[in-house]
């Protein structure tokens, strides 16, 4: 996850088929693709002027040679192994 104030962050494709999920407070607001069902991004509770948003859903971006950043892959967890 990567973080943006809300003005910066900019839906180019797909915008249609986004979902919202909110839990609890009802405050944050989790957006998915209702199609595939990856997590986008999501409007934070503890900083509600600020977007989080998957890096691996930026174009041209990939994660795993980000140098310095863990990564999950979402099939393998961490927690899955021995």
């Amino acid at each position: 996850m990567g973080a943006v104030p809300l003005e910066a962050l900019r839906v180019v494709q797909g915008e249609a088929l986004l979902s919202t999920y909110r839990f609890n407070t009802m405050t944050a607001e989790h957006y998915f693709c209702s199609r595939c069902g990856i997590y986008t991004h999501h409007r934070r509770r503890s900083r509600p002027n600020q977007y989080g948003f998957n890096i691996g859903c930026l174009e041209g971006v990939q994660p795993t040679q980000l140098q310095g950043i863990p990564t999950n892959d979402g099939v393998n967890h961490l927690a899955d192994r021995q």
